[in-house]
């Protein structure tokens, strides 16, 4: 099995540029995590230009699609962020795309600490190699169909819909 990883954008990259005092993209923090998770599955890691999910337009979602297609792996994951993320599930799912598409994301940065997101790629890249087709959100250790997941905002978590 090999397994495609999708760096959309979305917390899970975002760096804190502490001149501003404030959180954006710069290089995506894929490939140190992917190195510190030290997964063994073989995989290749494909950027797309990295958004904060409230910024994802349809044609960003149509870019998501293609990728998926255009991937020869059976399993994908994405990593997209957390506010629209079952906006993007949506579209993925209803395109019956015959893969397992996993999306994660994180709630904290990556490099800051107390951050979720090493675990969630983790489980995501877990859950992928076992999981039928279908497109799916994974995050923090609940695995949801595409139609059946919310964020609760007030919460901080995502449920069954």
């Amino acid at each position: 099995m090999r397994l495609r990883i999708i760096a959309s954008g979305g917390t899970f990259d975002k760096h804190y540029d502490e001149i501003a005092g404030q959180l954006g993209f710069g290089d995506s923090h894929l490939p140190a995590a992917l190195r510190r998770s030290r997964i063994t599955l073989a995989h290749t890691l494909e950027v797309l230009p990295l958004l904060d999910s409230l910024e994802m337009q349809d044609a960003d979602r149509q870019r998501l699609l293609a990728s998926c297609r255009q991937a020869s792996e059976a399993a994908i994951v994405i990593v997209h962020g957390t506010d629209t993320m079952r906006d993007s599930a949506a579209v993925l799912g209803a395109a019956a795309l015959g893969k397992t598409v996993i999306l994660t994301g994180a709630m904290i940065p990556y490099e800051i600490a107390g951050s979720d997101a090493l675990f969630n790629l983790g489980f995501a890249v877990g859950v992928a190699q076992t999981l039928p087709a279908g497109v799916y959100v994974a995050m923090n250790g609940r695995v949801f169909g595409w139609d059946k997941v919310q964020k609760n905002r007030c919460a901080g978590v995502f449920e069954g819909a």
